[in-house]
């Protein structure tokens, strides 16, 4: 049996919480789309694991896939898997052959192009995700399974380098030197890669994933399906160009694996949910309160009155939630919760439960309000309409509910639903009728134990 894993909002969710809340009945987790980008944190008794690459459920000794749907850079996940040896854990971490590879000029150009786009610039972390995918489409990336063979890996390396170092030279005007040089020198790393292809090798990482993975399935074994970032900042399906490289949306599940759109859809497919909204990054922002610099259009920050209630609740939300990004250390823009979003992400990948994550960090407060539609030049809609430029006129019909108090959400966890308060409860059903999808389980805190769950799919 599949379950699949969605971010429903713009990243940040918790999705790695919720992986490792049903992990324990999984035998393996793939990951399938995105790259070091994703960062995710895993609270494991009592010990924080802040994780870039290596699945979610590695920390819990489950097999790790990364997808052929992944960008993988090599350096990191070896780096990650070393750093969680040094502290006692002995991950499993298959890679799809036919992922591609992040390189290093990659992630020069990616800063270079995130410079150039200006105003069209989607908060990248500057890893080379987004022009590993563009070499992936046109057919000039280097994949897992080229590093195994030095013939391949010298060819490919041959043919693309010299496109890159021309790129960076002669459009950018990039002056190559030292490390930045070693970034365009076919030599420099073909050695470098080729070492990084022997020791996947030597460890037996590589796989060919759709059938890895359709073999367990066959055997009786469960796999969970991660995916990394959100549906608002899908490819396909996002804020088009602040947008991600690949599809988070539950098709992209089996489109990074390998495994049929049949399998995938027979299993579970858990919509995981902000109890509000947080982004890094630029683009339109409906219910967004307060701003960040440089990153909230046309926000002055030499402008703003910090006695601004919504300035207020901005700053509680964010210091309460932690809002600040795992990999970038940026502040996060936050908001209030947007359902339009939400039915936008239940509709493209067809949620069977919700996870809600973080209804903690809005106790205490007097009201709790919600983006329940949109007004759109005169008329109430109720889903993300499919250009930026119409999202960015649309402003936020709310809906306003009373708040809950702070309690003790260890106990909550233990004692069940019927211990959250009240107002939250309601605040919690109200998304599960939006949404038309049942509550599978509530994040109250930061521990895999401040958890209150509902379902466990894997026993269903």
């Amino acid at each position: 049996m599949t379950v699949t894993i969605v971010g429903s909002q713009l990243g940040d969710e918790g999705k790695g919480g919720v992986v490792d809340l049903y992990g324990d009945a999984a035998d393996i987790v793939a990951r399938y789309q995105g790259g070091d980008n994703a960062g995710h944190t895993v609270v494991s008794d009592g010990e924080k694991y802040k994780l870039s690459l290596v699945p979610s459920g590695a920390v819990r000794g489950k097999i790790g896939v990364l997808g052929n749907g992944c960008v993988v850079n090599p350096e990191t996940l070896f780096s990650e898997l070393d750093q969680l040896r040094e502290r006692g854990l002995e991950p499993d971490v298959r890679v799809a052959e036919r992922a591609h590879a992040i390189l290093p000029y990659h992630r020069v150009l990616d800063g270079i192009e995130e410079k150039e786009k200006a105003d069209l610039a989607a908060g990248t972390t500057g890893r080379g995700i987004g022009p590993a995918y563009e070499d992936k489409m046109g057919r000039r990336g280097v994949r897992i399974g080229d590093l195994l063979d030095p013939a391949v890996l010298r060819e490919r390396l041959e043919y693309v380098v010299p496109q890159k170092r021309a790129l960076a030279e002669d459009v950018f005007g990039v002056t190559l030197e030292g490390e930045t040089a070693d970034a365009f020198d076919v030599d420099h790393l073909f050695e470098s890669y080729r070492a990084y292809g022997e020791r996947l090798a030597t460890e037996g990482m590589t796989v060919d994933c759709g059938t890895f993975l359709q073999n367990r399935i066959d055997a009786g074994e469960n796999v969970l399906l991660e995916g990394a970032q959100g549906t608002s900042i899908d490819i396909d399906h996002g804020v088009y160009p602040y947008v991600t490289s690949s599809n988070p949306t539950a098709g992209g599940a089996s489109v990074g694996t390998g495994l049929g759109p049949t399998v995938v859809g027979q299993g579970e497919i858990i919509g995981i949910v902000k109890a509000y909204l947080s982004r890094v990054g630029t683009g339109p922002l409906p219910t967004e309160l307060g701003g960040v610099e440089g990153q909230t259009p046309d926000y002055d920050s030499e402008g703003v009155d910090e006695e601004d209630e919504a300035e207020q609740l901005a700053t509680y939300i964010r210091d309460e939630g932690g809002e600040y990004g795992t990999v970038t250390g940026r502040p996060r823009r936050v908001g209030w919760l947007d359902v339009p979003m939400l039915r936008h992400a239940a509709r493209a990948s067809g949620f069977t439960g919700l996870a809600v994550n973080h209804i903690d960090v809005l106790a205490g407060l007097e009201e709790v309000e919600v983006g329940h539609s949109y007004e759109f030049d005169g008329e109430e809609i109720f889903t993300v309409p499919p250009t930026t430029e119409q999202w960015g006129r649309c402003t936020a019909n709310y809906r306003t509910f009373d708040g809950w108090p702070e309690v003790d959400w260890t106990a909550v966890a233990e004692e069940g639903y019927e211990a959250i308060p009240e107002n939250a409860r309601t605040y919690l059903e109200y998304l599960a009728d939006e949404l038309d999808a049942p509550l599978y389980a509530i994040g109250v805190g930061p521990g895999r134990e401040q958890t209150v769950i509902l379902e466990r799919p894997y026993d269903s």
